[in-house]
């Protein structure tokens, strides 16, 4: 007899669908998984062998093979474990086949039987959906595929629980959604001592998703200004979280019973490998410009990463999506990310400050930003020094809006560019127009275009730098509440893309 039961494999965050054959025929007793099965796929036979057995189901003497069709695509991971279990029972005509073969399973079996979590059960119950079966996982994966309404998500805490819920002695009540609950409260700007202009661009980075280099010497408060930054972004949208998870989830990261509604901040460290930053490693799994996918991306000490990462943000940047390339898998990931860097002037960290300055100053700035080319450089909207806090100024008082006043700011210039965008998925903020589109939304004014035209004629900007000056003045509008762009927000824009990190 031959008994059929479903899973995926996945393709970066798509789950393909996996049909487990599951065939107990007479022959020398054995137990084999054919249809390109890694290590951990291989060894599921051992982990389903000793949580039947502690069942008291006796493995049959006949010789058992699974079949994980289709053959020709590499299945990974150790997810293969209960789809083959529930094939196995099947077969054995311990549970019903018909109703096995209207489910799609995932999850890890405990020697003694216990499912262990997994990563992937979004993008399975997505697939579920779209095949129409119904998803089974682990208990603790329950609510986090519950969130894709279509799929009946059923979360078993063993096997033995499977087996009581197909024979109809123990029915398992259906998952329901969960959610991270928000930490109670987040750094606020307003500790910030100071830095008021470096707040602004914060304000205006969070509001149109414009890309944020902040140069200063040690202790100026560059980290501070960047942990702050998620307070003033708003909430995902369903859809956001949804896009966001699928991605955690793949990489393993929703382990607390659900998804968060909060913007991810993704601070790597600079000695991290292009496939940790990029993505990529053993099946082309996301890196870090993909888990900062609608969120934060921070690169502190931004010129000490190698040249090579640092070239290959160009692409994500300005496309919002990343292809990892590998031998065997080529997948493509969303990226779309806000960058925030930050730098010292050089290597030592005082070219400004004469008495402190090594005594290579001014060379050493120069060859120390000059490590990021000028191509990524142009690729930042906002350029900003940041100068040191005088000790005297620790002790006056706090300064500036708090964090929940400018976060109302940048919801309200959002929820501007929500209407003005409509339904389009490509298009979010003002970081993602151009072309026509720009055109359409961000015509200044007579005066202010010759304010712009004087400045890129005199500073040399590229055509990029003249469309970025556009949608920052854009957002800067959308901030002060409106609809036309005058000279004042033109003036303002230009005045974060005209002054280089490497003169600061």
């Amino acid at each position: 007899m031959v008994a059929h039961a479903y899973t995926v494999a996945f393709e970066g965050v798509d789950a393909r669908p996996v049909e487990v054959q599951c065939a107990v025929t007479a022959g020398v007793p054995g137990f084999a998984i054919v249809g390109l099965p890694d290590k951990a796929v291989s060894e599921a036979r051992e982990r389903v062998r000793a949580a039947l057995s502690n069942m008291s189901i006796a493995m049959p003497s006949k010789r058992i093979t699974v079949n994980l069709s289709p053959a020709d695509l590499p299945k990974e991971g150790s997810h293969f474990d209960l789809p083959i279990a529930l094939g196995l029972l099947a077969a054995l005509e311990i549970l019903p086949g018909d109703e096995i073969a209207r489910t799609m399973a995932l999850g890890e079996l405990a020697l003694d039987g216990t499912l262990v979590a997994v990563p992937g059960a979004l993008p399975a119950a997505m697939t579920a959906a779209e095949t129409e079966r119904t998803l089974l996982c682990p208990r603790d994966s329950g609510p986090e595929a519950a969130w894709v309404g279509d799929c009946r998500v059923l979360g078993a805490r063993t096997l033995a629980d499977v087996v009581r819920h197909y024979t109809g002695d123990a029915p398992i009540a259906p998952s329901e959604p969960g959610e991270i609950p928000a930490p109670g409260q987040l750094r606020d700007l307003r500790d910030v001592k100071g830095q008021e202009r470096a707040k602004r661009a914060l304000e205006i980075a969070a509001a149109g998703r414009h890309h944020l280099m902040l140069v200063g010497e040690p202790g100026s408060g560059k980290s501070m200004l960047a942990a702050r930054l998620p307070g003033l972004l708003p909430r995902l949208s369903p859809r956001e979280a949804l896009e966001t998870s699928m991605i955690h989830s793949l990489a393993g990261l929703l382990s607390e019973g659900g998804i968060s509604r909060l913007r991810p901040f993704r601070e790597p460290h600079h000695t991290a490998s292009m496939a940790a930053i990029i993505g990529g490693g053993r099946g082309a799994r996301p890196g870090e410009v993909s888990l900062a996918h609608n969120g934060v991306l921070f690169l502190d000490e931004f010129p000490e990463f190698p040249r090579a990462v640092l070239e290959t943000l160009r692409q994500p940047v300005e496309t919002g999506q990343v292809m990892v390339s590998r031998a065997n898998a080529h997948v493509m990931y969303p990226c779309r990310f806000l960058l925030v860097a930050a730098a010292n002037p050089c290597k030592c960290g005082y070219l400004t400050d004469a008495g402190r300055a090594c005594s290579r100053a001014p060379i050493c700035g120069e060859d120390y930003l000059g490590r990021i080319s000028g191509p990524l450089m142009d690729r930042f909207d906002l350029r900003i020094e940041v100068p040191p806090v005088a000790f005297r100024d620790l002790d006056l008082p706090a300064s500036g809006d708090y964090t929940a006043t400018v976060a109302a700011r940048v919801g309200a210039a959002r929820l501007r560019q929500a209407a003005r965008f409509g339904t389009d998925a490509a298009l979010r903020t003002n970081a993602d127009a151009e072309g026509r589109v720009l055109e359409e939304i961000a015509t200044p004014d007579s005066e202010s275009r010759e304010l712009l035209l004087r400045a890129a004629d005199r500073f040399g900007l590229s055509a990029r730098g003249y469309h970025r000056v556009l949608r920052v003045a854009r957002t800067i509008a959308d901030l002060a509440d409106e609809d036309t762009i005058r000279r004042p927000h033109v003036a303002e824009a230009l005045s974060y893309r005209l002054v280089s990190p490497r003169d600061a």
